[in-house]
């Protein structure tokens, strides 16, 4: 059975504040100046099938220290390595995450409502 749709479920992804988006303000703001913002945002055209082959023949190979992901195309064997999918969404975070400290993260979790 498929799941209930409400008209609100997924608004914030638009990340345009619109009336429909009332009450994300604080999240759209987050994610447009986030590092993510690219990836969530961009829309390329991509073939179903297309899709369907790469995940259906997807592997994880590993080569020392380099990650791969294999999968077969249409026939053409398809390599994609984790430092192309950072360049390619602008990922910009190929030193990791950054951990803030507890107060900013508090401080932030206030500003949006939630309290310790």
């Amino acid at each position: 059975m498929p799941s209930l749709f409400a008209d609100t479920h997924n608004v914030v992804v638009i990340l345009e504040k619109s009336d429909a988006s009332e009450g994300f303000a604080q999240i759209i703001d987050f994610l447009s100046g986030s590092y993510i913002h690219y990836a969530l945002t961009v829309s390329p055209h991509i073939y179903i099938s297309c899709i369907k082959q790469f995940w259906n023949t997807a592997v994880v190979k590993r080569t020392g220290d380099v990650t791969r992901i294999q999968a077969l195309v249409d026939k053409k064997k398809i390599v994609i390595f984790e430092d192309a999918i950072r360049k390619i969404l602008q990922l910009d975070d190929a030193e990791g995450l950054v951990c803030l400290p507890n107060d900013e993260i508090f401080a932030g979790l206030a500003q949006m409502g939630y309290e310790k």
